[in-house]
């Protein structure tokens, strides 16, 4: 289900990448760095993912300023066995290491076909489908994975001891778009759910159960018990194994190390898992490509189900409102806008120089 803000408000994608990158440089971050981070949030907005878009800013403020991420952390190469790399994010927001093993895998997967890394020293870093598309561009299949705060149970158990750890791929198409996906392995993510809450919306039956294990559809009894994974048993499993990718290749927290709901994640204890493959070490890309449009062409001329009027390939509505905002404005509903005032007041910006965020 689309998260569609309420407010009738709509934010120029220019204008809210230069007030979020201003939020971040007086929090102390680097100019480059702090354009990064925004970047990664409007990416997720532009692409309708509200949950890991500006509603995060507050709490990256939080983060950056007293919560004890470093603001000017550096990341670096610690392990380098040739298409395998270890890289400590230096403490610095998740987006900063992420981007920067993205990269060097990249590079690696250019020479040696297939390139990975694990992240340690490291926190929150938005949606996967950031770093994975990368790949795209360079002719590649990208691959990213990162640990999250315990909020789900295993199979069968009833205390929060699993991260919903999601998963982002990116496939190089031809002609269409390109095949790319990004989800956690609960029904839902926390950012999601907050956004029901904010709207006053109840929740889908089957997304959480509440502290005593009891099926929920109320946000707050949502985030106050537990998620409940996609598919049984394989969804825990699945949630399970990107915790290891993400944590165990790189010496990163793995789930309970990481953290609590109640008191947070411990800073710099976060893990990522990021991998490229270059598509032409195995097939000739354009062949490839072709094989791609193809199978999304398939599943464009499927025949619909009873009240579908169109079925689209993994990520294709994403891309559709990416356009739509990009020429149009980025919807925001009114409790991120408020909030998103607030948070640049906090660190001295006049809000008033902005019409779609004044109240």
């Amino acid at each position: 289900m689309a998260e569609l803000p309420e407010s009738g408000k709509r934010a120029p994608v220019d204008e809210l990448l230069a007030l979020v990158t201003d939020v971040f440089v007086r929090c102390g971050m680097r100019g480059d760095d702090a354009a990064l981070l925004a970047d990664s949030l409007v990416y997720a907005d532009l692409s309708g993912i509200h949950s890991h878009g500006v509603l995060r800013v507050p709490e990256y403020i939080v983060k950056l300023t007293t919560g004890g991420v470093n603001p000017v952390g550096r990341p670096a190469l610690v392990r380098d066995v040739g298409a395998c790399l270890v890289v400590d994010g230096g403490n610095s927001m998740g987006q900063i290491g992420m981007d920067f093993a993205t990269k060097q895998v990249i590079e690696r997967a250019a020479i040696h076909g297939i390139a990975a890394a694990g992240i340690r020293g490291s926190n929150h870093s938005g949606a996967m489908a950031y770093y994975a598309q990368q790949a795209v561009a360079h002719g590649m299949i990208g691959i990213a994975t990162t640990n999250a705060l315990p909020t789900m149970a295993p199979w069968g158990g009833a205390e929060r001891i699993l991260g919903i750890n999601p998963l982002g791929i990116a496939i190089p198409a031809g002609e269409e778009r390109p095949i790319v996906f990004d989800a956690a392995f609960s029904g839902s993510s926390h950012g999601k759910i907050r956004i029901y809450g904010q709207k006053g919306w109840t929740l889908p039956e089957g997304w959480a159960l509440d502290r005593e294990g009891q099926p929920t559809t109320d946000p707050a009894a949502a985030i106050d018990g537990l998620l409940m994974p996609i598919g049984g048993f394989k969804g825990t499993a699945l949630a399970l194994i990107m915790g290891v990718l993400s944590s165990m290749l790189s010496g990163a927290a793995y789930g309970t190390e990481l953290g609590d709901m109640e008191s947070g994640p411990r800073p710099g204890q976060d893990g990522h898992f990021v991998a490229a493959i270059r598509v032409d070490a195995f097939e000739d890309l354009a062949v490839f490509k072709r094989r791609v449009d193809s199978a999304i062409r398939q599943i464009h001329d499927c025949r619909p189900a009873a009240g579908v009027e169109r079925i689209y390939a993994p990520g294709e509505l994403e891309f559709l409102r990416q356009e739509e905002y990009t020429a149009q404005g980025i919807p925001l509903n009114g409790v991120t806008l408020a909030d998103l005032a607030r948070a640049a007041q906090e660190v001295g910006i006049d809000a008033g120089g902005y019409g779609w965020l004044a109240g």
